[in-house]
Parts: structure tokens; sequence; C-alpha cells
């Protein structure tokens, strides 16, 4: 396994200090990934073309030495495009032509956002999602690049349903982005949610977070509702609930040998989070 982040976790700290994205490129590998995803390519420089940019960042990871792991951009092949399905996969389409300029060879998609619940139901609606990710995977096999979602956006976000889409979707080139810590927002257990999906696993979020029991007491700001009423807010990966080990052993029991990427979303000073993170993978890759 190789160690890689997402430039999602910096986004506190681009903030604070006004990074932009060749600064972010710089810094990771400053602090020791191997590899570094980028997340719609944040940050660009005001009226850039965004294949302008895509080769701007490729030159730069090149000249720093790091690689680029995967291009994650958003999409909903559901309600986007005013909901022509057609006119959104082609959208996608040219982000699938943004990440050859990359150079990578992984690109995760959104299958959809809906929370809550899609009024005719996750089955009723997997045809029509199997459909898109079918014809963008399609698309990019041509280049070299395998496409993937994530258990992103509470509607498509169980582990049964993850499976349910990549197999109907069934094709060698499409495959999942397991994200162990977006399995507590559908309030399902990491590892058994790991475990399930691991064989489909094409790339690997490490992701924390806190839990507080919607018996409970509600918390204060900062928190997220999940689909059964608990809450839950970012951390820093190894201090939350998340039993990350075990998540990754179950990915290393089923074959996976792809990247490791920390996702960190918290609330805690980022600096210090994606160090403590990157000392966590590079213990992890070592198991």
């Amino acid at each position: 396994m190789k160690t890689a982040v997402s430039s999602y976790s910096f986004r506190k700290w681009y903030t604070k200090e006004n990074l932009n994205i060749f600064e972010i490129i710089n810094k990771a590998k400053e602090i020791g990934f191997e590899a570094i995803e980028f997340t719609n390519l944040e940050l660009p420089p005001e009226n850039e073309d965004i294949f302008e940019l895509a080769d701007k960042v490729k030159k730069e990871t090149d000249k720093v030495g790091i690689e680029i792991s995967c291009y994650s951009v958003s999409a909903d092949l559901l309600c986007g495009s005013d909901g022509d399905l057609e006119k959104e996969i082609e959208k996608i389409k040219r982000k699938v032509d943004v990440a050859r300029i990359l150079g990578v060879k992984m690109m995760r998609h959104d299958a959809t956002f809906n929370f809550p619940e899609h009024p005719l139901g996750f089955n009723n609606v997997l045809p029509r999602l199997a459909e898109g990710c079918r014809k963008i995977t399609e698309y990019a096999e041509q280049f070299g690049i395998k496409t993937m979602v994530e258990n992103h956006g509470f509607f498509c976000q169980d582990s049964d349903r993850m499976e349910a889409l990549v197999n109907a979707v069934a094709h060698k080139n499409f495959g999942l982005q397991v994200d162990m810590g977006n399995f507590l927002c559908a309030d399902e257990d990491p590892v058994i949610a790991v475990s399930r999906c691991a064989r489909y696993a094409f790339n690997a979020h490490v992701k924390d977070f806190i839990y507080i029991s919607g018996r409970e007491e509600i918390p204060t700001s900062g928190f997220i509702l999940t689909r059964g009423g608990n809450y839950i807010r970012g951390t820093v990966a190894g201090h939350g609930i998340v039993p990350i080990k075990a998540c990754v052993n179950s990915l290393k029991k089923a074959g996976y040998d792809g990247f490791l990427t920390l996702e960190f979303e918290g609330w805690e000073e980022s600096e210090l989070a994606i160090k403590s993170g990157c000392e966590l993978l590079d213990r992890l890759v070592k198991l």
C-alpha cells in the first residue's frame, strides 16, 4: 500500500494561510505523503481554464515528486443537470478529460446526493444509477482510467447499496472508493461494511469521527445527524470511534494493495491533524 492525502483535508489550512493549490502539493510532499488526491481541483485561480490548471498541477506534482492518486469530482445521476441523465453523463465525461491531463489512473464521481430518502427508494432508481456509471466508465476505460463511486451522500451510502450498485454496473473498470468513516452516516459498523465492500475497492479513505448517540443530549454545533438520528463530527484519524486498524486489515485480507488516503474534516488544527494522520498511515501500511 501507499499513503496519500485528499486535498480536501487542507481546506481549513489554506483558508487560514491563503495557500494555493501548488503550495498544498508541496505541503503534502513535505509532510511525507507518497501521493495526493484532488477533489474538484479546489482553489483554481480566478478565470483560469480547468484544463490549463490541470496541466500546471500535473507539472508541479512531477517537479515535486509526488503522485496524483485519484481525481474526485461532484456528480448527481438522479437530480443533476435538471434531471437530464445524458446531460449529466456528458458533464462527467468532461471531468474524465481533466483526469487524463492529470495523468491519473482512477477517478471517483458521486452517484447522487439525496437526503432524506428519494421518494422512489434505492432499488427503484438503481437501474438509472447503474446506467450512468456504466456509460462513464466505458468512456474512461479507453484512456486507462478506472472509475468508482464512494459511500457518500446518505442515499448511496450503505454497504449493501454500494455492493448492489457495483454489481448492477457489472463492469471490470468500475469499482468503489471505500471510505471507512462514511459508513457511520448510515449507522453501519465500519468493520462489517468495509469487509463487505473491500473486494470491490479501487481506492480507500481513512477518516475518523467522534460519535454521540441520539439517545443522549443534543450536542453543540459542529455535528451532523446520521440517517438513524445519531450525531457524528469529523476528527483526527485515530482519535475517534472508527476502528481504523481493523478496517485496514479487512482491506488487506481482500487483497487490496492500493492507496490509503487520509481525509480529514475535523474542527482541530489542520496542520497537526494532517501530520498526525500521515504518521498513522505510515504505521498502517507496515502492518
